[in-house]
């Protein structure tokens, strides 16, 4: 059994804890929250018995924990990477792998110096449906890929520190396009490196929340000359979009996950039906096994597999890095107004 240690109590910390629940060779081993009551709120619900920390050091102290999942703020990533590492435990850190790449570029130099095993937990790429239209891409069903388009949206996210743009380091396009361009990246090929970029972001209905961006448009121009387009926004009511279109010489192919096998119109409340629901009455939508709809459990399964194998899994900090690379330059063109870079060379030097 793979002992994970859960950094962290909010709501991807209960995404990961439930998806775990579908991992045969991994155990929750050890829970760490600000807070003892958080944690032990936490360990009650995804028990039995992991044990209890409110200090990150001391989790990864413990010699029960084999792999540590970072499921905290943005600006925590690179603290707690410090932390894990320097205690020898594997790691897993969840999307973005960083606010900025400067940020992330630590974080890979700290894992790779450290000589620790790392995955970077971003679940597009496991979801069922981009994983069966990724079979698909690569056994030439639509031929040569051509164009993506792919959407993301919902009315906002769960936890007041991502409404701080300052601190998270970016709006909706940081939160939420980051799932996206790397399914771009995963679909395109990784071999296929994205070039260069445009990008426009506003503030359009949460001026009173935040600083940050709540809806933006990215073009991403890849060196085979192909075109991904990816929409993030905050500004959606009526639960989760998450929607790709794929166009290629020889057909295309849409994968939907908003689209669900159980909808209807209903008077009184039914309890939980998806995630940023807006509305518990009226016609609904709910994703049944969330977890499994979204990949997370497909992710953890693979990065036990991986760990215990001791192979580098499909996706590690190296991806993430990449993607905030990707990520600034969409940044810097929503300033400048243009097209912009993306460095070349992936791996930060040591």
């Amino acid at each position: 059994m793979v002992g994970i240690g859960m950094v962290g109590s909010g709501f991807i910390a209960d995404t990961y804890a439930d998806a775990l629940q579908d991992v045969r060779n991994a155990e929750l081993v050890a829970a760490y929250s600000r807070t003892a009551r958080r944690a032990a709120d936490f360990a009650a619900k995804w028990g039995p018995g992991p044990a209890l920390y409110d200090d990150i050091a001391a989790l990864c102290a413990d010699p029960a924990v084999d792999l540590v999942v970072i499921a905290l703020p943005n600006e925590v990533h690179l603290e707690a990477t410090a932390i894990a590492a320097a205690a020898g435990k594997a790691i897993v850190c969840t999307k973005p792998l960083a606010r900025t790449a400067a940020e992330a570029a630590q974080m890979l130099r700290i894992v790779t110096e450290a000589g620790v095993w790392h995955g970077y937990a971003e679940s597009a790429v496991f979801s069922p449906n981009i994983a069966k239209a990724h079979q698909m891409v690569r056994a030439g069903a639509i031929g040569q890929l051509l164009t993506m388009r792919a959407r993301e949206a919902h009315s906002g996210p769960h936890a007041p520190h991502f409404w701080d743009a300052e601190t998270a380091g970016g709006g909706a396009l940081l939160d939420m396009g980051c799932h996206t361009i790397e399914s771009a990246r995963h679909l395109f090929g990784k071999d296929n490196p994205i070039t260069e970029v445009f990008a426009w972001g506003a503030t359009m209905a949460h001026a009173d929340k935040t600083t940050g961006e709540d809806t933006a448009v990215a073009l991403l121009k890849f060196a085979g000359g192909q075109l991904a387009t990816v929409e993030s926004s905050w500004i959606e009511k009526g639960g989760m979009q998450l929607r790709h279109e794929l166009v290629g010489s020889a057909g295309r192919l849409v994968t939907d996950t908003s689209s669900t096998p159980v909808w209807g119109f209903i008077e009184n409340p039914a309890g939980y039906l998806v995630e940023k629901a807006d509305a518990e009455t009226g016609w609904v939508f709910p994703v049944p096994e969330e977890a499994r709809a979204y990949g997370f459990s497909q992710e953890m399964r693979h990065f036990a597999d991986c760990f215990a194998r001791g192979v580098a899994p499909e996706e590690t900090f190296e991806d993430g890095y990449v993607v905030n690379q990707i990520l600034d330059a969409c940044y810097a063109s929503m300033k400048s107004g243009t097209w912009e870079p993306v460095p070349a060379n992936p791996v930060p030097a040591s």
